[in-house]
This record gives C-alpha cells, sequence and structure tokens, in this order.
C-alpha cells in the first residue's frame, strides 16, 4: 500500500515557487503567523541589515537565508516573532558613494555643497536600492515586514540607540 502519490518527473519548480509566493502573499500568511501568537509569547529576533548602499549578491542571500530559518523555527514552536527589515544607512560607504557621484573632493566641496544638501544627498542613494531589497528578498521566501522597516538614518532609531548607551553608562 502506498502512502505518497507517486512525484512527476515533469515538475516546474520555477512555476511551483511561484505558486507558493503567490499564495503566501493572497493569504497574507507571514502577517498572520504573527498576528495569531500571542505577545507574551514572543521570541525577539535582531535582524542586522545591510548596507543600503548596494545591491543584494550571494552573501547576502545566504545570510539571509539563516535570518530567516532562526523566526521560522520559534515561529513553528508557538512564538511571535516580528522581523523588521532594516536598513544600514549610516557610514562612509554612502557618503564615499555620493563623493564619488557627484565628483566631490573632500571636506570643501562638501561644506560649499552645503551639509543640508549633502546629507539629502546621501538619504537619496540610501533609498536607491530598496525596490530590489524588496523584490530578492520577497523572491527568495524569506518573511519580513517591509512596511515597518527601519533605517538606522531616522531620528527616532538614533535616539533609541543614544538612550541604550545613556542607560548602560548609567548602569555603570
Amino acid at each position: 500500500m502506498a502512502y505518497f502519490k507517486p512525484a512527476s518527473p515533469e515538475v516546474n519548480f520555477a512555476k511551483l515557487d511561484e505558486a507558493v509566493l503567490n499564495f503566501w502573499e493572497e493569504n497574507n500568511t507571514f502577517e498572520r503567523s504573527v498576528e495569531r501568537r500571542s505577545v507574551d509569547n514572543s521570541y525577539v529576533f535582531y535582524d542586522g541589515p545591510p548596507f543600503a548602499t548596494g545591491l543584494p549578491h550571494y552573501g547576502h542571500i545566504m545570510t539571509s537565508i539563516i535570518k530567516d530559518v532562526v523566526p521560522r523555527f520559534f515561529t513553528m514552536k508557538g512564538k511571535r516573532v516580528e522581523r523588521r527589515f532594516g536598513w544600514d544607512c549610516h557610514g562612509v560607504p554612502v557618503e564615499f558613494e555620493l563623493e564619488k557621484e557627484m565628483g566631490l573632493n573632500g571636506r570643501s566641496d562638501i561644506l560649499e555643497m552645503g551639509i543640508g544638501n549633502f546629507n539629502e544627498a546621501c538619504r537619496v542613494i540610501v533609498l536607491r536600492y530598496t525596490r530590489e531589497w524588496q523584490e530578492v528578498i520577497t523572491r527568495i521566501g524569506r518573511w519580513v515586514d517591509f512596511e515597518h522597516d527601519y533605517k538606522t538614518m531616522n531620528p527616532d532609531y538614533m535616539e533609541t540607540v543614544w538612550w541604550v548607551f545613556k542607560t548602560l553608562y548609567d548602569k555603570g
């Protein structure tokens, strides 16, 4: 007596993959997996964000899969696991890319441009690849919350980081 139907050797894996992704999207499977579980039974997973200044590559995909496996495991164990995607927006890579793109040569050119204008141009660079990242992360089947993402350039985020350091300092 057979327990399983014979598998067809003619399976179109790309089509099957697309069908699963569509099913998850149409049924809000990820969102429901979070909403159905109690806030009192949470598992907190901190997902270190990628730099937002470039397109995703193989290394990002590898680590992204690992970052998906752990939260799924705890979700299957009944935990509520919220997964906010984040963007690392700070640092020299953003500034360097902008300087290269605009032909700026150091501090004097930045001051001539104006700090506010320079910062705004950096923000534009940071947000340049968000669509591509969302497409890749979704395509590999990773469950993350892009709607409530965080960006390290947002004042609320920076204020929270400063609060953490002050709290640690106050505790000695």
